[in-house]
């Protein structure tokens, strides 16, 4: 039997309270977990995707984050070369070139504990969940993703001359 209209509405309405409450504390846990590292949050973030999506120059790196390039990627990089969370290396195609990789070690060494805290505590959960409640979460949560990172993409066009 389908769903009442207004129980579906209600059930939609309540997901997006619950995103945003969702959404609110992750970035609130994420500028927790930069802080205990002595970095700020967008730094960590940066590292993050030099992490996920692989080294950059700093154009990509600025593209990537939504930083302007020049100056602020600039200052960042610098933050994180200091931190000792990232190296610059030339390219070995084109000198002219920077690459900047992240530092695995030295990310997992200054926050990678509280990573694994949380990593044990989700996966208690989610060993009582069946296969299909985790495929489920999965695809909901890469949906949201690309939909955050293409609102954030607009958003920067948007603000750009």
């Amino acid at each position: 039997m389908p769903e009442k209209p207004s129980t579906r509405a209600a059930a939609i309405a309540r997901q997006g309270e619950v995103m945003r409450e969702f959404m609110a504390r992750a970035v609130l846990f994420q500028e927790a977990v930069a802080r205990s590292g002595g970095l700020n949050g967008s730094d960590l973030q940066a590292v993050g995707l030099l992490l996920s999506e692989g080294p950059a120059t700093p154009g990509e790196l600025a593209a990537r984050t939504g930083l302007t390039a020049g100056g602020a990627v600039t200052a960042m990089i610098d933050r994180l070369e200091r931190a000792g969370f990232v190296t610059r290396t030339r390219d070995e195609n084109d000198r002219r070139r920077v690459i900047v990789s992240a530092v695995p070690e030295a990310v997992m060494g200054r926050v990678g504990h509280v990573y694994g805290r949380v990593a044990e505590r989700w996966n208690e959960y989610l060993d009582t969940l069946t296969d299909e409640q985790i495929d489920f979460a999965n695809e909901f949560l890469v949906r949201a993703a690309r939909l955050n990172q293409e609102e954030t993409e607009a958003l920067h066009g948007a603000a750009r001359p």
